[in-house]
Parts: C-alpha cells; structure tokens; sequence
C-alpha cells in the first residue's frame, strides 16, 4: 500500500489529471489517472501541483530587523549597509535564532522549503554564522538552508575580513561569497574575485557573489568572475548575484559580457523586489528600475533565478516570504508578459534556483523526493496571476502546512453567492 496518492492534479509542464504516488518519502510514479490503495489519498481538483518554492538569495540574519535601530530615510543601498553596521553591536545569537526560526515558519506556510542564505562574515566574532548555522540543523527536517559566507563590508577593505571568511567556511558554511563592488577600488574588487574564487575552488566549494549591485555601467566584476570561473574550471558552480549594472550598460558591451557569462556557464540570481526599490535613488527621470536583463540571460542559456534577498530588514520594509509575489514582480519590470516568458518567471522561483543551489531529488518525477504544493491555481500563469493560496505544503510526503481556500461571499442580485478569483477555461 501506498503512503500518499494524490490524484487529479495538474503540473506545471501543462499535463493534467495526473497521479503522483508517495512511498517511503520518495514518488514512486507519475502518470494518469493511477488507482491503487494507499494510507492517504488527496484529490487535488484539477489544481497545479507543483514542487516547492526556492529561493536562491536571500539575508536570513538580518530578517525581521526593520526599524532597528531606526528606518533607511534615504532608500539606498548605502544608507542599509550603513544601518546593518549601527545594528550589529547589538546583535545576539539568540535574537538571530529567532528572527530566523520566525521567517522560516512563514516560508514553510508559503511553500518555500529550500533557502540560500548569505551571511555576514565582516564581524570577527562571527554571531550571524553562528545562529544560522544553529538555525539550518533546527530547520533541516522541512527547510534546506544553504549558507554563504558574505564579507557585507568587503573582504580586502575590513581589517582580517578573509581571515573571518575563513573561519566561516571551517565552521561549515556551505558556499563562498563576496561584495567587490563595495571594495575601496575597482582594482581591489577585482582582486577580490580573484582571491575568493580560488578559496572555493580550493575547497571544492560553490560560489555566489553580490556583483555589480549599482547603477554605474562601467562596473565590471561580473567580467572578472566570470574569466576566474573559466580560469579555474568553476564552471556550473558559480553565481553572480544582481547584476544590477548590467541594466545601464552599452548593448554592445553587454553583448560580449553575456556570451562570457555564458562560457563560463555562470547562473545569476536576480532579485527583483529589492533591485526596482535600492537602484535609481539617485535619478531624477527618467529613473532606473535595475533589474539585471533577466530574459536576455534566459535566451542565452543561462539558469537565472528570482531571489527575496531582503525582507523586514535594513534595506526592504515589506515582504512575507511568498515567491510567487517576487516572480510577479520580477515578470512586470522585465515586461516578460508573454504565456511562455511567465512560465519562465515561474521557472526562475522552481526548478531554475533547485539547479543553482544543486539541490538532490528535486522535481515531480519518480524517483524524487515526495516535496511538493498543491497550489489554488490551475496552471503557473494564473498562479502568478492571484499570488495563488498554499492549501497543502509537503515534505517527504508529510503535510507540513495547510490553508483555507481564498473565497470571497457575495451578496449580489443574479450573481454567484460566493467567488475563488479562478478564471472559468
């Protein structure tokens, strides 16, 4: 007998009336209409079961910071970064523990179960890398948190900052991480790169870098790491996160770089919430919106992901963990409005960040891991469309977390008495 069987349900590659069977934490099957006994069964209604939401860039120690000590006046990217310092004196581990537990029990609500997060190395007394390394064993039965060791205030420019990095990484930290635009120079940014790719190819780790989060078009560190990515045989293994930059450099410029990027087969995360709110502060019109050329990067073959990267915290007020709203976000400012391009969207919050991360047994497939939500939706499209309902969230084919349906009661002459948002077909 089976553990679960759930019938009747769409996925998200358009195949309906589909059937996943569950045994022992794994599917065992994926076909139509499949009638065998099992412990539990679920009619899914002909709703979009999909599998779990990722996100490839996000700052679990700062999380649920916002107004600590006091609120970013100016919205910028420095005046946060500025803020982060004030608030670290202050930090405890405990606090970090919590805030961190809190977010994660929200994303678990929201169907979000793999996470990669970049912490803080810059203080030597390491508390960030100490809570969320606490945080991922307490959360590793339903959250696979992937940590990044993130010099926020820069490797070269913090006295003993790769010292510190290190020390992250012998704890156990999974991925190497850096900031050179936020170096003294580009020269020093560069150098940077140089240093902390050959750390992680060292140490047989990945890397992930905040890369050119500004508006200057001359910033190049997305070219130096993807020549250190090609030089130390990195390639699949390497990040480049934001890319903010690239939205106001040269077409022709760009052209080169993507084709490098492609070579290297760098991935890119891009995080549209957060890049549309810091960029372009200092514009007066037209402004700048930032977001790095997410399709452009899609039709040269690179994996490109969505990321929350902030939430509540020093650099972004607003957030609930919920990826479909950054995806909404993500397919509105890069106008990618197409039925394809939005499945891409939808794509770049699923299976594109499970491929950056390298996460195992991802996906509705036999031989997958049984982790999957069932969504009040009927295809990926109308899931972005209504920020559609968890009902059913699951790990290993366990239920983890369930909500109502989204119904609104109405009281209108000759109409329905109540209504779902779902578009009659």
């Amino acid at each position: 007998m089976l553990d679960l069987l759930i019938h009747n349900a769409t996925l998200p590659d358009g195949r309906t009336n589909m059937s996943v069977a569950v045994q022992s934490g794994r599917i065992v099957e994926v076909t139509q209409g499949l009638q065998v006994p099992a412990a539990e069964t679920l009619d899914a209604g002909g709703l979009l079961l999909s599998p779990p939401f990722v996100d490839a860039h996000f700052h679990l120690d700062g999380t649920l910071t916002y107004g600590m000590p006091r609120i970013n006046q100016s919205g910028t990217l420095l005046e946060g970064i500025a803020l982060w310092g004030e608030l670290k004196p202050s930090l405890t581990v405990d606090a970090i523990i919590e805030r961190a537990l809190t977010y994660c029990d929200w994303a678990v609500a929201q169907g979000l179960l793999a996470i990669r997060s970049h912490v803080d190395t810059s203080d030597p007394r390491l508390l960030g890398v100490q809570a969320l390394l606490e945080v991922q064993k307490r959360v590793a039965p339903y959250i696979d948190l992937q940590l990044v060791a993130f010099p926020q205030d820069g490797v070269l420019r913090t006295p003993g900052g790769l010292d510190s990095l290190q020390r992250a990484l012998d704890l156990g930290v999974d991925v190497v991480g850096g900031i050179p635009h936020f170096e003294r120079t580009m020269a020093d940014g560069a150098t940077s790169v140089k240093l902390l790719c050959e750390i992680a190819a060292a140490r047989g780790k990945m890397v992930d870098m905040h890369c050119d989060e500004s508006d200057d078009p001359h910033s190049r560190h997305i070219e130096s790491l993807a020549y250190e990515t090609q030089r130390l045989g990195l390639h699949g293994r390497v990040t480049g996160s934001h890319l903010t930059s690239m939205h106001s450099m040269d077409n022709y410029y760009v052209s080169k770089l993507i084709a490098l990027m492609a070579e290297a087969q760098v991935h890119v995360a891009s995080n549209p919430c957060v890049n549309i709110t810091l960029q372009g502060r200092f514009d007066t019109y037209p402004k700048r919106r930032g977001l790095t050329r997410v399709p452009e990067l899609m039709a040269a073959g690179l994996t490109v992901a969505f990321g929350q990267d902030d939430m509540m915290d020093p650099w972004y007020a607003l957030g609930s963990a919920d990826m479909l709203e950054v995806a909404s976000m993500g397919l509105h400012v890069a106008q990618m409005t197409s039925q394809a391009a939005m499945c891409q969207c939808f794509d770049a919050i699923t299976t594109n960040p499970a491929r950056i991360l390298g996460l195992q047994g991802y996906g509705l497939e036999k031989g997958c891991h049984a982790d999957f939500v069932l969504l009040q939706a009927r295809d990926p499209v109308e899931a972005l469309r209504l920020k559609a309902t968890r009902l059913k969230v699951f790990k290993r084919g366990k239920l983890l977390a369930q909500t109502p349906a989204r119904t609104a009661a109405l009281n209108l002459p000759g109409r329905p008495a109540q209504t779902s948002f779902l578009h009659a077909k």
